[in-house]
């Protein structure tokens, strides 16, 4: 096949490059390890809105296609910006995303929901006529938002115009649906506007960056999203398959999947890593201006799998989670910091939780795919999959197959000697029960 060549990396161990779409039947056996090279990050509706550590879409798509069939239910317990939904949409399957996080659940449902290209056209000229009827008196004091040091993260020009433009979007004559289309693309440009680092996964202003935000540049923005991304989401809409059904549902969390048991053909995720990323932290100003947080986002932290909001009772004494490995790992990095000693301990026992969960709205034979990164905490290597596969095994999974992707491209800035270079791709398999 003319995308597959083979090649060696820095260390010496043969890799297997595709480029584009993934053969179904490609054939991967333990250990292998892939280079996959996306053409797709933002295909239709896939780049409506920037999210770290995103599935790349021939992932997804590659494994749907391969351990699922049409009218399958697909679930994707950590949905982020859902990827894997969109994907399974495309592919004719029927999906469930769940995610903690209202932005990601909103964002997610915007992706999947198809417009009418004759309202969104419309509705998009009237927010044309209207950028272009922009006068800062439009703007009142108070109309602006209050959120923590708003004034920090942004301008007074630029505070007005994206006040101007929520409620101009607000103020459309049209469906729900295609508001909430709009406030992603209005989402989509905040980062971009405001005065924090555009590439950093913390919301954070650098002084040296000396980031240069003009008058003007939130309206010229906002006008430039929606030239891309109103035809993206026509193109979804014509490719939009209607008898199948993408739901995110609000009550539920990756260990708490409120579905009957047998429910669901195929899982497919990529969890959070431990104390990789702080979603909220990273949509902060996002969520100020959608209405998603007013002031602290503690609440929300904690509720992530992965986080370091965690309180100091609990890493008093040391936990274990009763993988060898993993305890050992865990026992040194307590020796340095018994704070990333627990959370470590509780990304793992979150996940547990998650694995028995899906088990249980797996059917029998099913299979569950996790994305796993590792990371490196107080300079210890954690490796999450190796730690992840005994787990899955103790709850009655069988590990049909693992294998690794190369990562190159994702919208995170780690520290060099952070960096991990491989996620592991595990396939586990509901073991069929006898008797």
């Amino acid at each position: 096949m003319e995308n597959i060549t083979k090649i060696v990396n820095d260390f010496g161990e043969s890799i297997v490059r595709i480029d584009g779409n993934i053969p179904i039947d490609l054939p991967a056996k333990n250990g292998d390890r892939f280079l996959f090279i996306s053409h797709d990050q933002s295909f239709l509706t896939h780049g409506l809105h920037k999210y770290p550590a995103k599935f790349f879409p021939e992932l997804p798509r590659w494994l749907i296609k391969r351990y699922s069939r049409e009218n399958d239910w697909i679930l994707d317990p950590f949905a982020g910006s859902g990827t894997t939904n969109v994907e399974a949409l495309l592919s004719r399957r029927n999906s469930v995303g769940i995610d903690v996080d209202p932005f990601s659940r909103f964002i997610s449902k915007v992706k999947v929901t198809p417009l009418v290209e004759k309202e969104l056209k419309l509705a998009q000229k009237v927010l044309l006529e209207a950028v272009l009827e922009y006068r800062p008196s439009l703007v009142t004091e108070s109309d602006l938002p209050d959120f923590p040091y708003r004034d920090n993260w942004f301008n007074k020009e630029i505070l007005l115009e994206l006040t101007y433009l929520k409620q101009r979007i607000h103020a459309l004559d049209t469906p729900d649906a295609i508001k909430d289309f709009f406030k992603v693309c209005l989402s989509s440009i905040i980062r971009a506007v405001s005065n924090a680092d555009d590439n950093c996964t913390r919301t954070v202003i650098r002084k040296k960056l000396n980031k240069l935000v003009r008058p003007s540049d939130a309206l010229n923005r906002f006008l430039k999203a929606l030239s891309v991304k109103v035809p993206k989401m026509t193109a979804f809409s014509q490719n939009y398959p209607s008898d199948i059904t993408t739901d995110f549902p609000e009550d539920m969390d990756a260990r708490n999947i409120k579905y009957e048991a047998n429910y669901f053909d195929l899982a497919v995720t990529s969890p959070p890593y431990v104390n990789a990323v702080d979603y909220p932290r990273t949509h902060q100003l996002e969520m100020y201006w959608l209405g998603f947080a007013q002031d602290s986002l503690t609440a929300l932290k904690k509720q992530n799998v992965g986080t370091e909001s965690v309180s100091a009772s609990h890493y008093k004494v040391r936990h274990e989670i009763g993988v060898p490995e993993a305890d050992k790992v865990m026992a040194n990095i307590f020796e340095i910091d018994p704070r990333r000693a627990y959370i470590a301990f509780k990304y793992l026992d979150d996940m547990r939780k998650n694995l028995i969960e899906v088990y249980k709205v797996l059917r029998d034979g099913g299979r569950y795919i996790v994305v796993v990164g590792n990371n490196r905490i107080r300079g210890q290597l954690f490796e999450n999959w190796k730690y992840l596969m005994p787990i899955a095994e103790d709850i009655g999974f069988e590990i049909e197959t693992y294998f690794g992707s190369e990562i190159i491209k994702h919208f995170i800035k780690v520290p060099r000697g952070e960096r991990i270079n491989t996620d592991w791709i595990l396939v586990l398999k509901k073991r069929q029960k006898h008797g």
